[in-house]
């Protein structure tokens, strides 16, 4: 049996947490592989709307084994509030089916200060930060610093003291004031967490493949914001493509089998960083206003234009995708003409499908393709077939571009706005 990867193929906020929530009554187990509280993961069931942000988005269907890898890392205070709206909100208790890897990196208070810190040094050059303590704690973690939840078994105390320490040092040294008192609730947060089962996920998962059980990688964020492969240095901290999956959560690249893609019908970013298509006209704001486009994390507004086709294909290569969904068809309802972004005008006259290395100080001119609207309310009574000609071609021309088959559109933020065409899992679904 093979490891399933959902991830994202643009900058994030694509609409993974409804597409993995969706698909988990068909897996027994669902892992995020990567990043941290800065993901907003949101769910609408029941007339209820949820955002998750460190925990899988599996966690609402019953039965279903949740697992933290040991590539995330987890902020203790976010997660206890995670848990505490959840036994709110639907009176869950996860004790059961949540796991957390013992090597998954902790995020300080103090981690959050240098975050803080960092982007105020940087001035107009700031990267967008969600201020969440992420990339300080994965430099950490690549330094060889960070603390580790299995460390919460022995010695923490004295790590967690000495790492404080280092950090106190480095924020005094840029002059930084703050005061949070950081420590009270980020220690009553740690006792939450032994509550949970922490435990060898890499054993946990591989043990699963060997029992036939179906597997399902969750990734945050989106491909463009990748550390190697996205808008450097407008990214984030970590691996968010495919292959994220196997140092993320301890599988091997042979147990990789179909890789979901998820992506908008038009494009949205949240902070800095180019963006090509970008519409800085009435045309984004109706984008922004009817696709409710704020962070499910932040709240920022995000930035909004037409599709990006040479940056969607360089992320299909990056992963492999077998499968694409299409998200938010319906914000596209009432436009007389649509347009998709085909190829890129460099700035010496040349034009190309390809994503150039240095795109950040470049001024690349979209070349635009135009559709006629379909001008009409999309519903899901009826399947594919059922849909407008308009959107139909729309659809076409995309996987036609790609060479990839869209497999499920999205028409609205409740699980029944959804869509499905094709075999296996989707048609099962």
């Amino acid at each position: 049996m093979a490891v399933d990867v959902l991830l994202g193929l643009q900058w994030g906020d694509e609409g993974k947490g409804k597409v993995v929530d969706f698909l988990a009554p068909k897996y027994d187990v669902v892992a995020r592989f990567q990043g941290g509280p800065n993901a907003g993961h949101t769910l609408e069931f029941d007339n209820i709307k949820h955002v998750l942000h460190q925990i899988p988005s599996g966690i609402f269907r019953k039965g279903v084994v949740n697992i933290i890898g040991n590539g995330v890392v987890l902020d203790p205070m976010v997660f206890q509030q995670e848990i505490d709206e959840l036994d709110q909100k639907f009176n869950m208790d996860l004790r059961e089916n949540l796991y957390i890897s013992e090597k998954t990196q902790i995020i300080l208070p103090t981690h959050k200060l240098l975050d803080r810190a960092m982007e105020q040094a940087k001035g107009e050059e700031k990267i967008g930060s969600t201020l969440r303590g992420i990339g300080p704690c994965y430099q950490d973690k690549i330094g060889r610093l960070g603390l580790r939840i299995g460390d919460l078994k022995e010695n923490f105390d004295k790590k967690y003291d000495e790492l404080t320490s280092q950090h106190l040092k480095i924020l005094k040294s840029l002059n930084f004031v703050w005061e949070d008192d950081f420590q009270t609730d980020f220690l009553e947060a740690i006792e939450f967490i032994k509550q949970y089962k922490i435990c060898d996920t890499e054993y946990f998962l591989n043990d699963s493949l060997n029992k036939n059980e179906r597997i399902l990688a969750e990734g945050a964020q989106g491909s463009l914001l990748d550390v190697d492969f996205g808008s450097y240095p407008f990214v984030t901290s970590s691996n968010t493509i495919a292959a994220g999956a196997c140092t993320g959560l301890g599988i091997a690249p042979r147990n990789i089998g179909e890789v979901y893609g998820i992506f908008k019908a038009y494009c949205t970013r949240v902070g800095s960083g180019p963006f090509p298509t970008e519409l800085n006209d009435e045309t984004g704001e109706i984008l922004q206003k009817v696709g409710n486009e704020f962070g499910a994390t932040t709240g920022r507004p995000r930035r909004c234009g037409w599709l990006d086709l040479p940056a969607l294909k360089y992320a299909i290569m990056l992963n492999g995708v077998s499968q694409l969904y299409m998200m938010k068809a319906d914000v596209l309802n009432d436009f007389d003409d649509i347009f998709i972004c085909t190829e890129y005008e460099l700035p010496n006259g040349k034009v190309t499908n390809r994503l150039p290395y240095e795109i950040n100080d470049m001024n690349l001119k979209p070349i635009l393709k135009s559709f006629r609207g379909w001008k009409t309310n999309l519903h899901a009574d009826g399947g594919f077939k059922a849909l407008p000609t308009e959107l139909m071609t729309y659809t076409k021309f995309i996987e036609n571009e790609v060479q990839a088959p869209i497999n499920m559109i999205s028409i609205g933020p409740d699980r029944e706005h959804t869509i499905l065409r094709g075999e296996g899992i989707l048609s099962q679904a």
